[in-house]
């Protein structure tokens, strides 16, 4: 019975406004009078200093997960860089990760989807009231500027939230390909879930147990070239609010870029491998499930603002896994860790969380100011 009011709830935390489809848009733009206004936002480019000499971390799962006495040093060295990652960059690209054929299926299949008719894609069209479908995401008014993509987004797991309305049956694969991905990625999420709590000195347990039975939301994105690029931004800056994201990306025109030290930095893929970030709730989460005190970063690991950008020629192509803890949890300070350093954001419920979400537009950091105590 819970499980299934769980389910209801989620159809219930609100949803996007409906917007022009961007794919179509960018096919019939010629010139710039043909951009509507409001994709039009010089403003996210002016005085705007981009440094390419700096790159994210690598971290080889191999070694992350190595067995001491067979690998030696290699793990305790990978746990750090891990730790450093976290705590000063905020992504990392993950190699050696074991899932090179799972995220080549979903890389075909994710292109294929985006190839489709406009009719057909509208079959997994976003409804009102709902954040699932394809469209836009995080368009809360009638006079908000937008961003240059399209994406279809998906809840995943756990099965019971799937919503097999939203999930196309074109092209033929791409039911049983998401599956199949979905379970990998989450997978590897727990495994630097848990590597993650013994670099914060807590038992893996604590903040695996959360994420056993995740909410993952999955977001197939999709930036039309525009040969007005340097007047368009793919997707607002922003930080994810979310527990932890892996993203692939599908082609190698490169747009990713994140904020550090107030430069953009653009993240040079490499092939193969998942990018990987901290979200808000990483940042500020206390999982409280079946009324235990788990644990979150409570500031030590800190979500990061990044932001995609739109190239001249070439379309772009990713795929977002966002992990949640689930829907039982409560998202604060980790109990653990406010005893040594203070308590430092509020506590809503997971459900309070996610409508803040969904009701807000993307802003930089903003959602977290929402979470902040001042005092």
């Amino acid at each position: 019975m819970e499980e299934a009011e769980t389910c209801a709830s989620t159809r219930e935390l609100g949803g996007s406004l409906p917007v022009e489809n961007v794919q179509q848009l960018a096919a019939a733009s010629h010139n710039f009078k043909d951009i509507p206004n409001r994709y039009i936002r010089p403003e996210l480019h002016n005085h705007v200093v981009v440094d390419e000499s700096l790159q994210i971390p690598v971290i080889d799962m191999t070694k992350l997960c190595s067995d001491e006495q067979s690998k030696g040093c290699h793990h305790h060295q990978e746990l750090e860089k891990l730790h450093q990652a976290c705590k000063h960059w905020g992504f990392f690209q993950l190699v050696n990760h074991g899932a090179a054929r799972v995220i080549e299926e979903m890389k075909v299949v994710s292109e294929e989807f985006f190839k489709l008719p406009l009719q057909e894609k509208m079959k997994c069209g976003q409804l009102p009231n709902n954040i699932e479908g394809y469209g836009q995401a995080f368009v809360v008014s009638e006079d908000q500027k937008l961003d240059w993509g399209d994406m279809l987004f998906l809840m995943s797991l756990p099965v019971s939230l799937r919503n097999m309305r939203f999930w196309p049956n074109s092209p033929p694969h791409f039911r049983t390909t998401l599956h199949n991905y979905s379970k990998e990625l989450h997978k590897i999420a727990m495994r630097l879930f848990s590597m993650m709590a013994i670099n914060l000195g807590i038992e893996p347990q604590k903040l695996t147990s959360a994420y056993e039975d995740c909410n993952q939301g999955i977001r197939m994105n999709y930036y039309p070239p525009c040969v007005h690029a340097d007047k368009v931004i793919g997707l607002t800056p922003h930080s994810d609010a979310t527990g932890l994201t892996l993203l692939i990306q599908i082609n190698q025109v490169q747009g990713l870029q994140i904020k550090k030290d107030a430069k953009w930095v653009p993240i040079q893929p490499i092939s193969g491998a998942i990018i990987v970030n901290i979200g808000d709730i990483l940042e500020v989460m206390d999982c409280l499930r079946s009324q235990i005190n788990s644990i979150m970063s409570n500031g030590e690991y800190c979500s990061i603002e990044h932001r995609a950008v739109v190239n001249f020629e070439k379309e772009r192509l990713s795929v977002a896994a966002f992990h949640n803890p689930n829907m039982t949890t409560n998202i604060g300070p980790l109990p653990d860790l406010v005893k040594t350093s203070g308590e430092k954001y509020k506590r809503l419920s997971h459900q309070e969380y996610i409508k803040l979400v969904v009701a807000s537009k993307l802003d930089g950091k903003s959602l977290l100011d929402h979470m902040k105590i001042t005092h």
